[in-house]
């Protein structure tokens, strides 16, 4: 499945630039195509993070973000970095007392707020008082009235005005003499579209998933075991957690810890951001089943072994086993992007440790390589008799999580 993000670079008066606008595309095709506001704000803050290292599409710069008033009102944007992301009011949103305070909350933690394709109306008053840059759009806007926008310095002093839209050297040369501090638009540059390849979530565990995290006494341990049979959404907590956006040092060594380190609250909403996003997607892929497979044929053997203590390992293991084909890229690029323990890394490598050992096994027993697989498990110490039961027990496991 491919995801597409597109962004639009914003220059300060010395061309240098300054963020960029990331903006919802839905394929190669460079325009909007008018879906609905808030599934399109989700679709960037999850290709964003999930599929892309955040920092480096925004090549550390400022990624300004269109949100709704509901994706506002709840608080959505508080799963971000606010010194790295600049929230977008968008033009349509009324500025109610629920919406100021909102707004307020965001300055206070310190996120940069704009207020998007801007006419003036009174109503707006309350707040411009806290909003940062204004962007005026050089279409909608025109004459003196690009000019005449200034006068809100009299509500706020600190306001910077954005030029959008710009698109010849004449109304440039007018944002600036006016004293624009910053510009967008096709003068400038169009819209880049950056694309990736996912892995597409499991809709019948992402439902269950959502019924859990409704539940405000959830607990951990029930939504670890969830999201442990979904290679996707595994994949994607532990990128996200690995993400420059964090900057984790230590590995991660449980989907709890992951889920630990970012918060209950903060984690129900990367998931509601993630699976509202994926679940549209029906498409399973066969290579994920043959992922969840290995990854439980792998813990169950573990289980049986001396090794036990490597449980968590043998699990991801086995379930990130396959990610080279899935995402149509090495092994090694993939284990780059991931803080997962030296040993899993070597073994996915193909350096022959424990963990390898137990993944060779799993390969060659599920091809029907019967020596090979009598091989690995007299080095593990499991009789092969013991895996035959496994493989069964696997193969029950896997079709009860109802891959469609």
């Amino acid at each position: 499945m491919q995801v597409f993000v597109a962004r639009q670079p914003i220059f300060n008066r010395k061309n240098d630039v300054i963020g960029y606008e990331l903006l919802f595309r839905s394929g190669y095709e460079n325009a909007y195509n008018n879906i609905d506001g808030n599934e399109a704000t989700l679709n960037v803050i999850a290709n964003s993070f999930y599929e892309f290292d955040f920092k480096t599409i925004t090549d550390n710069k400022k990624a300004f973000i269109n949100f709704t008033e509901k994706l506002i009102n709840e608080e959505i944007a508080t799963i971000l970095p606010c010194e790295h992301v600049v929230i977008e009011i968008l033009e349509n949103i009324e500025p109610t007392d629920e919406i100021i305070n909102a707004c307020k909350k965001l300055k206070e933690q310190g996120f940069t707020l704009a207020l998007d394709d801007f006419v003036f109306d009174k109503k707006y008053n309350k707040l411009i008082e806290i909003i940062d840059i204004i962007k005026v759009d050089f279409i909608i806007t025109q004459g003196y009235d690009r000019k005449k926008i200034f006068d809100l310095l009299k509500i706020n002093s600190e306001i910077k005005f954005l030029a959008e839209k710009v698109e010849s050297i004449e109304e440039y040369n007018e944002a600036m003499y006016f004293g624009y501090s910053y510009f967008q638009g096709y003068y400038f540059s169009k819209p880049t579209i950056l694309t990736a390849k996912s892995i597409p979530t499991n809709k019948h565990g992402g439902l269950e998933i959502l019924k859990l995290i409704n539940n405000k006494d959830f607990n951990y341990n029930d939504l670890e075991a969830l999201i442990l049979k979904d290679v996707g959404l595994s994949f994607k907590i532990i990128k996200l957690i690995n993400s420059s956006a964090y900057c984790l040092r230590n590995q991660v060594n449980s989907i709890k810890y992951a889920i630990t380190f970012l918060g209950e609250k903060e984690i129900v909403k990367w998931l509601y951001v993630v699976l509202l996003n994926d679940l549209k997607e029906k498409k399973q892929d066969e290579l994920i089943r043959v992922s969840l497979q290995r990854a439980k044929f792998c813990e169950l053997i573990c289980n049986k072994s001396i090794y036990k203590e490597k449980t968590f390992s043998a699990y991801i293991i086995g379930l990130f086993s396959a990610m080279d084909a899935i995402l149509n890229c090495s092994m090694e690029s993939i284990i780059r992007e991931l803080n997962i323990s030296d040993e899993v890394k070597e073994g996915l490598m193909g350096e022959e440790n424990i963990l390898n050992i137990m993944l060779k096994l799993v390969i060659s027993y599920g091809r029907g390589e019967w020596e090979e697989a009598n091989f690995f498990a007299k080095k593990i110490k499991v009789g092969i008799n013991e895996i035959s039961e496994i493989y069964l027990e696997t193969l029950k496991w896997v079709d009860n999580i109802q891959c469609d």
